[in-house]
C-alpha cells in the first residue's frame, strides 16, 4: 500500500513538473526567445511583460482618448486607434512590436460568392428598408423646415433591416431579434479583447462569461428555428426561398442529394454560423459607412450636391478616413519571409488601416482632409499603384459584405439626398471609437432639411 502511494506520489510530482515547465515556457521561455529573434532583426518596441503585456497600457490609452471629444477637422487616429497612435510616436512609423503572451507585429507601411444570386432579391429588399426610414425622416420634418436628429440608430436599423430581410426574407422580424442579440455579443467581445487574456479564462463561470454563453445560445436557437420552419416546408414540397437561408439550404440538399452522403453537405451548425457571419457583416459594415458619409457631408455640404450626381469616390474616400474595421489580423504559422524580415510562427501580424490609408508619403499632404476628388479617376490612380487602400480586407479573406454594403450604401444615400440635405447640429460631438467597427461614440446629431 505504502508503494503505490509512493507511486502515486511520484507521477503526480513528476506531472506538476512537466506542467510547470511548459507554463514556464509559455508565459515566459517562449516569448524571450521571440523578443530576442525580431529584436535581432532591428525592430523596435516594448519589451515583453509577464502575462499583461500591452493590455494595460492599451486600455489607458483607450480610456483617455475616450475621455474627450475631438473636431471633425482634428486627426482622427488620436481618438480611434490611441495605442497604435501613441506606439508611432514612441518607436517610430514603420514597424513595431508589442509583446504579450501572443506577439502583435504593427506593420504600419505596406466576393463574395452569394453575391450576384442574393442581387436580385437585394435591391427590393434594400428599397423597403430605406422607404421606411425616409418615411419616419420625413414625418419628423413634415411640421417644420428642420429638425435635429441622431441618424446613427436609424441607420443601424436600416442596414439590419435590410439584412434580416435578404437573409431570411419572410421571417426577418425574427432576424431582428438575432441583430439585436449579436449587436451586444459585440460589445462584451470587445470588452474582453481589453482584459486580460487567460488560456481558459472563457470557461469560467463570470458575469459577461455566461452573459456571452446565453446570447449565442439564443442567437442559435433562433436561426434553427427559423431553418426548422424551412426544412419543413421544404418537406411539404414548397420551394426554396430565394433568400440568403433558402440558398445555403438548397445549395446544401443538392450537394447531399448528389453524392448520396448526409456528411457531404453542410452541416446544421455550420449553416447557422453561415448566417450568424453574413448577418454580422453585412449590417456593421454598412451603418458604419453611411453614418460617416452623412457626417462629412454634413462638414462638406457642398459634397451633397456632388453626391446626387457621383456617389462612389465620396463613399471610397470615407472608406480610406474611416474604414469600418481599424485593422487586419493574422496570425502566422510557421516562418515567413515577409520583405527582409523573417518572421516566427506564433507571431501575430497587424495591419493599422487607418495608419496605412492617411499615411502622407503614400497619400499626399492632404493625406487627413476630406477630398473625394481624389478618387476621380479610379482607386488604382489614387493609390498610384500601390497596395494602400483595403478597407474591406485584400485577397481571399476580403470582407464578404462588401459589395453587400456598397449597393445598398449607395441606394440609401441616393434616397437621402433626393429628399433632404444636412448640416452637423451644434450638439454634434465628434467621438469615432472602435466597438468591433468604427462608430460614433455618441452618435451623429445633424440638422436634416426637407428639400
Amino acid at each position: 500500500m505504502e508503494i503505490v502511494f509512493k507511486f502515486v506520489a511520484v507521477s503526480c510530482a513528476v506531472v506538476l513538473v512537466i506542467l510547470a515547465c511548459k507554463l514556464l515556457n509559455w508565459a515566459w521561455l517562449r516569448p524571450r526567445r521571440l523578443e530576442k529573434f525580431l529584436r535581432k532583426q532591428g525592430l523596435k518596441g516594448s519589451s515583453y511583460r509577464l502575462v499583461f503585456g500591452d493590455i494595460k497600457d492599451m486600455v489607458k490609452a483607450i480610456k483617455e482618448a475616450k475621455s474627450k471629444t475631438i473636431n471633425l477637422s482634428d486627426d482622427n487616429l488620436p481618438r480611434a486607434v490611441p495605442f497604435v497612435h501613441q506606439s508611432i510616436k514612441k518607436y517610430g512609423f514603420r514597424l513595431q512590436v508589442h509583446f504579450r503572451l501572443e506577439f502583435e507585429l504593427n506593420a504600419i507601411s505596406a466576393s463574395f460568392i452569394l453575391f450576384p444570386v442574393l442581387q436580385q432579391g437585394m435591391l427590393p429588399a434594400f428599397n423597403m428598408s430605406c422607404s421606411e426610414m425616409i418615411a419616419k425622416w420625413e414625418g419628423l420634418v413634415f411640421e417644420k423646415a428642420s429638425c435635429e436628429l441622431d441618424v446613427w440608430p436609424y441607420l443601424q436599423t436600416l442596414s439590419s433591416d435590410a439584412i434580416s430581410r435578404t437573409a431570411f426574407g419572410s421571417s426577418y422580424e425574427e432576424g431582428r431579434l438575432i441583430f439585436e442579440l449579436q449587436t451586444e455579443q459585440a460589445e462584451l467581445a470587445a470588452q474582453a479583447a481589453q482584459s486580460l487574456y487567460i488560456p481558459g479564462s472563457r470557461f469560467l463561470p463570470t458575469k459577461r462569461n455566461k452573459k456571452m454563453k446565453e446570447i449565442s445560445k439564443e442567437v442559435q436557437a433562433s436561426i434553427w428555428s427559423i431553418i426548422n420552419k424551412r426544412l419543413k416546408s421544404i418537406e411539404a414540397g414548397e420551394g426554396s426561398s430565394d433568400d440568403l437561408l433558402g440558398i445555403l439550404m438548397e445549395s446544401n440538399l443538392k450537394e447531399i442529394r448528389e453524392r448520396g452522403n448526409n456528411n457531404s453537405g453542410m452541416s446544421i451548425m455550420e449553416v447557422i454560423e453561415e448566417c450568424k457571419l453574413f448577418y454580422f457583416a453585412g449590417q456593421e459594415t454598412t451603418s458604419s459607412l453611411l453614418v460617416w458619409t452623412m457626417v462629412l457631408l454634413s462638414k462638406y455640404p457642398n459634397w451633397q450636391v456632388r453626391a446626387r450626381e457621383e456617389v462612389n469616390m465620396i463613399f471610397y474616400e470615407v472608406l480610406r478616413l474611416y474604414p469600418p474595421v481599424v485593422s487586419l489580423n493574422r496570425v502566422i504559422y510557421e516562418e515567413t519571409k515577409v520583405g527582409e524580415m523573417c518572421l516566427p510562427a506564433g507571431v501575430l501580424l497587424s495591419l493599422s488601416l487607418m495608419v496605412l490609408q492617411q499615411d502622407t508619403e503614400l497619400w499626399g499632404d492632404d493625406a487627413k482632409e476630406f477630398n473625394p476628388e481624389r478618387f476621380s479617376e479610379g482607386v488604382s490612380k489614387a493609390t498610384k499603384g500601390q497596395v494602400s487602400y483595403f478597407p474591406f480586407g485584400w485577397g481571399p479573406r476580403i470582407c464578404i459584405g462588401q459589395n453587400f454594403a456598397m449597393l445598398e450604401a449607395k441606394m440609401a444615400l441616393a434616397m437621402i439626398l433626393q429628399r433632404f440635405s444636412f448640416t452637423l447640429s451644434p450638439s454634434y460631438a465628434h467621438a469615432p471609437h472602435t466597438v468591433i467597427t468604427l462608430q460614433p461614440q455618441y452618435g451623429a446629431h445633424l440638422m436634416l432639411q426637407k428639400l
